[in-house]
């Protein structure tokens, strides 16, 4: 099954594409959608769902998942997250996936096994689940970890379901 993992952002969207065979994770892509800052809002959010849109064309993943929006002390960053969030989403309805979303608190426990691990924790056991030649740009790894949090949770949900607990 193919996983493209999203770590939604206005300036950087980072992405992450993984293959589940069986309980092997395997890396297919990583890397960002950059928008100009110094453009408008609407503007930004087009490059965004335009960039999705052609990731998702190139690799036909079977699911999406996403990182939720944080609480940030400045809610009017949230709410700017939040619209990137949205267009990621919608670039998924389109392509008619199932999507899934994520705390960064649970990307971080499924990778990393703790839910306070910092940013290079979590690049670095993206590398070392992945088997990567090198540490992946940080927006590109966090959007990798989500593809790996969704990966165990999708195993541990069917685990679960198999053994007649759900």
């Amino acid at each position: 099954m193919r996983i493209l993992g999203i770590d939604p952002g206005t300036r950087i969207t980072g992405y992450g594409i993984i293959d589940v065979e069986g309980n092997r994770l395997r890396h297919i892509d990583n890397g960002i959608v950059s928008t100009n800052s110094k453009e408008p809002l609407p503007l930004r959010l087009q490059t965004i769902y335009s960039g999705l849109r052609k990731i998702l064309d190139h690799y036909s993943p079977a699911c999406m998942a996403v990182e939720q929006v944080f609480m940030a002390k400045n809610p009017r960053a949230a709410l700017t997250l939040g619209h990137a969030r949205g267009v990621a989403l919608l670039a998924g309805i389109h392509s008619d996936l199932p999507i899934s979303e994520y705390s960064a608190l649970q990307v971080k426990s499924a990778v990393v096994g703790y839910g306070r691990a910092d940013k290079q924790q979590v690049q670095q056991m993206v590398k070392a689940l992945l088997n990567l030649p090198e540490v992946a740009q940080e927006d590109a790894a966090d959007a990798l970890a989500v593809a790996i949090c969704h990966a165990n949770s999708r195993t541990l949900n069917q685990a679960i379901t198999r053994s007649g607990r759900r």
